[in-house]
């Protein structure tokens, strides 16, 4: 749904020529969908998922797709059985090698997984939001998931760039984050974790290690808006990722706080 297929397009471009090369995750279920649990869902039919997912590959300009997830976090019934449905006929022919749901509902996440389907699981999970460690994160590394993580770096809170002078222009998802309780709470955190930086190591390295530290997470997914970004994003994934006094100032500051 980003940019009503757009971004597909973009990708479309990028893996011409070297497709075998490269792995492909894209979403499905949420174009076109009112996104309230409580109305009657939209795609509760396997031909739906199945169309939504054929519309992808004509964007893409392949005609597999290497994970492709139900972009749906809510768990209707119908729904859910749906895709399951509709995932095991494309796995069946090949033309999905593995399948996922984004979500951070952990009784979806075993809704999901009716008879060992689910192969990845894409949450967030960042410094400032440990709340997948209690449940999914278990789940997953008992079960042989594969965990993407969106939002490691908390929409670029643990970059270190905000204080509490910075206003978001309007349109900005974060527009009303000032005047969030919670933010100057995280701003504090942030501050504390600083010294965990240093001129070799950006504030968001640290936040990207973090994440990757975990044994059951398979990958980060950072957002990345110049080639110095990527490049950061990139050495973060260094070993060894944390010393034990590292760690231990982590759990001193993000254990046990709000989510």
């Amino acid at each position: 749904m980003y940019g009503n297929g757009h971004s597909e397009t973009l990708v479309a471009q990028v893996i011409k020529n070297r497709r075998d090369q490269i792995v492909v995750a894209t979403k499905g279920g949420l174009m076109g969908h009112h996104r309230d649990p409580n109305q009657d869902p939209v795609y509760d039919r396997p031909e739906k998922i199945i169309s939504a997912f054929e519309d992808s590959l004509r964007r893409l300009e392949t005609d597999y797709i290497d994970v492709y997830f139900d972009h749906i976090w809510w768990n209707n019934p119908r729904e859910t059985e749906a895709f399951l449905t509709a995932f095991a006929q494309l796995k069946q022919e090949g033309r999905v090698r593995a399948v996922g749901v984004s979500t951070g509902d952990f009784a979806y996440v075993q809704a999901f997984n009716q008879g060992g389907m689910l192969d990845v699981v894409q949450l967030d999970y960042s410094l400032l939001n440990r709340k997948a460690e209690t449940h999914i994160l278990p789940y997953c590394q008992q079960h042989g998931i594969g965990v993407v993580v969106r939002g490691p770096l908390r929409m670029g809170m643990l970059t270190g760039k905000f204080t509490a002078e910075t206003r978001f222009p309007e349109g900005d998802v974060r527009h009303d984050w000032p005047q969030e309780d919670w933010y100057q709470t995280q701003l504090d955190q942030v501050e504390q974790l600083r010294v965990l930086s240093s001129p070799h190591r950006s504030l968001g390295e640290v936040a990207l290690r973090f994440v990757l530290n975990h044994p059951a997470v398979s990958v980060a997914i950072p957002g990345g808006k110049t080639p110095e970004q990527v490049e950061q994003n990139v050495r973060a994934s260094t070993r060894p990722l944390f010393t034990e006094d590292d760690l231990q100032l982590i759990e001193s500051v993000t254990a046990g706080k709000p989510k």
